[in-house]
């Protein structure tokens, strides 16, 4: 089986919408986000391990940036820091990326069966950007980013927001997630959930 036909597979059931992050599980984008934490940090003297981008995925950038300056002893601030990355990111890498492709092809096949929202921790314009790149934008009805809650991933907040906003029961949404924050939102909420990084070809 392809991975398109197991995440096809694994999404049978009584559901009204479907709820994709975006970065790493939409796009093919988390090396780029790497390269932009690590080459911030550098311009400023601090050499991190990009590992541990993978360690707090689905975090808000700021949380991400806390936890830099705890694990590394420095003290970006991280509003600052956010900002020279989003920068870094969206006039360097944005225009280069591609699709996590059975993900994507996963949402066209379903966007006029169920209802599709996108709930990500990243700015709202780079997710719109991302988007339509992807060539997504049309088939998305609810968009949710940083900011549009006082609290992001992993507390549920962003997921019940976007259930509201499609006007559907959390119990009647599946989360399409790619790091442990988005999985612990996704529970907190009442959602079912499937990891997308986890699915192989059999």
């Amino acid at each position: 089986m392809t991975q398109l036909d197991i995440l096809t597979e694994l999404s049978k059931g009584d559901y009204e919408a479907f709820l994709y992050d975006c970065d790493g599980t939409l796009a093919d984008n988390m090396q780029a986000h790497k390269d932009t934490y690590v080459k911030v940090a550098a311009d400023h003297g601090i050499e991190i391990d990009a590992a541990i981008i993978d360690e707090f995925a689905g975090l808000p950038i700021p949380r991400v940036i806390e936890e830099i300056n705890k694990r590394y002893n420095c003290d970006f601030d991280p509003q600052t820091f956010e900002k020279l990355k989003y920068d870094l990111y969206y006039n360097e890498y944005i225009q280069h990326i591609k699709p996590v492709q059975h993900v994507a092809d996963h949402l066209l096949a379903h966007a006029a069966k169920v209802k599709i929202g996108v709930v990500s921790g990243g700015s709202p314009e780079a997710i719109r950007k991302t988007l339509e790149i992807l060539n997504l934008s049309s088939h998305v009805e609810v968009l949710v980013c940083a900011g549009d809650t006082e609290r992001g991933k992993p507390f549920p907040d962003p997921f019940l927001l976007a259930a509201e906003k499609l006007g559907v029961q959390p119990s009647s949404c599946l989360v399409f997630e790619d790091g442990e924050a988005g999985v612990k939102a996704a529970e907190a909420a009442g959602m079912d959930w499937i990891r997308i990084d986890k699915i192989t070809e059999s």
